[in-house]
């Protein structure tokens, strides 16, 4: 749920540099460049506002470039919008090659709204070596492969090492399950001083997101296939102890504070001040906390979701426009790869970035970025030698990620997760909520919200 920007500066860093999106706006019958080159529009270039990512991808642009004389890059700012997809696609705007959410690949294949790329793909180097379920997102049912996936994270549990110590906790040795979190919020909430134990956003469709991630943890869903259709699968035993354990949290142990109603920025605000113990995040907050907040790497740890079954994931990747020539489609897919897929170029962007002072170390395996084998290990060696960051305050996540289940989010994911705003509202700012009907009106709203997935 941050920003596009934030996840791809932060999988720049962790992917050992593998940069930020390109984008140009034309219709993609229009191929000529100039000296007989091959044009092509790529969305995602950052906004001047973003001094550095934008000058990092203006270098990579220009090398790009010189690399391949045969191509001409005609960078644009700006994301694929869902809302704007199909008229762009319909009046000759959309790019070349767009830039999308994890949870985009499905609807855009269904509709034939993105180019197949299967032929294509014998000449692309370390497509092998992605990580198949990243891959499987973007393959249709007819086995044909539309897209690449190039970068990925995965949700933990966030903590502050320094109140771990106050507390008599060892910040080495963080909570493995969710009554082991009770515990510790109970511990931090008793050192006083407006300290609050654990936090939890519940606005902005931002709760639902945070309910879908504990829900996942537990080993449950948010929705499952019936036949050809999706339906809730919450208004379950897992759904209501999930519930069940934020209200107690809540208005039994007092350990969640009295305001309520947060989203992102209000609890890492609280975080950066030192004033909160523990929160759900994926490793791109820690950074914010930083630099936006004023808080210190040395005081963060990461610890996988408790309970250790699941963990929510997401990320990006890019597909190419169906109207693509042959030609627009190979000069995509070599800048795909040359920028977001390419092992060879990991040492020398991860120098870029530290001789900039940016944060180099942060937790990327295996479910936070992109690489299997070989290459993963190389990037890993390469995160440790250019390391800026306390690695060791991470280790628990890295070392718990390869045993949870790794799950997207839920199709129609926005509107299912303002349904699901409700049920966390309802539980943290009602002392005497009734969570089965919570319960019962968030699964009517998510059934009409799936019930227009195709």
């Amino acid at each position: 749920m941050s920003t596009p920007i934030q996840r791809r500066t932060l999988a720049l860093v962790l992917a050992a540099g593998l940069g930020l999106a390109v984008t140009a706006c034309g219709d993609s019958d229009d191929a000529g460049g100039e000296g007989g080159k091959v044009a092509i529009t790529v969305n995602g270039q950052p906004p001047k506002t973003q001094p550095f990512e934008r000058k990092i991808f203006d270098e990579d642009v220009a090398a790009f470039e010189k690399a391949h004389p045969d191509i001409d890059i005609q960078p644009r700012e700006g994301f694929m919008d869902p809302k704007t997809f199909a008229s762009k696609l319909a009046g000759g705007q959309l790019e070349d090659v767009f830039y999308v959410y994890l949870t985009d690949p499905a609807n855009l294949i269904a509709r034939r709204q993105a180019a197949d790329l299967t032929d294509h793909l014998e000449d692309v180097p370390f497509v092998e070596d992605l990580q198949p379920q990243l891959k499987e997102i973007f393959t249709g049912d007819d086995g044909r492969v539309y897209g690449l996936p190039t970068a990925n994270y995965s949700m933990g549990l966030l903590y502050n090492r320094e109140l771990f110590t106050k507390a008599g906790l060892d910040p080495d040795q963080p909570p493995t399950t969710w009554e082991e979190v009770r515990e510790a919020a109970r511990k931090i909430t008793a050192l006083g001083k407006n300290t609050v134990g654990f936090a939890e956003y519940s606005k902005n469709n931002q709760g639902g997101w945070h309910f879908t991630t504990w829900m996942y943890s537990m080993g449950g869903d948010i929705a499952k296939k019936d036949g050809d259709s999706w339906v809730a699968d919450f208004n379950n035993d897992k759904g209501r102890a999930i519930a069940e354990a934020l209200h107690a949290m809540r208005w039994a142990d007092n350990t969640m504070g009295q305001k309520q109603l947060l989203v992102i920025e209000d609890v890492q605000r609280m975080m950066g001040a030192g004033q909160l113990g523990m929160y759900l995040a994926a490793p791109d907050n820690i950074p914010v906390l930083v630099n936006q907040f004023k808080g210190d790497y040395a005081d963060y740890g990461l610890a996988p979701l408790p309970e250790g079954n699941g963990t929510l994931i997401g990320g990006e990747g890019y597909m190419v426009n169906p109207r693509a020539t042959p030609e627009k489609i190979e000069a995509g897919l070599r800048w795909i790869q040359w920028k977001y897929l390419n092992p060879d170029r990991m040492d020398s962007n991860l120098e870029r970035y530290a001789d900039n002072d940016q944060p180099i170390g942060l937790p990327a395996s295996p479910a936070a970025d992109i690489w299997t084998g070989a290459v993963r290990d190389q990037q890993e060696s390469l995160k440790e030698k250019y390391a800026t960051v306390p690695v060791e305050n991470y280790q628990s996540f890295v070392d718990g990620l390869a045993d949870l289940d790794q799950k997207i989010e839920p199709p129609n994911a926005q509107q299912v997760y303002a349904a699901l705003d409700n049920v966390m509202q309802g539980v943290l700012t009602d002392r005497d909520a009734d969570i089965d009907k919570l319960l019962a009106d968030a699964e009517d709203k998510v059934n009409s919200a799936l019930a227009q997935v195709e």
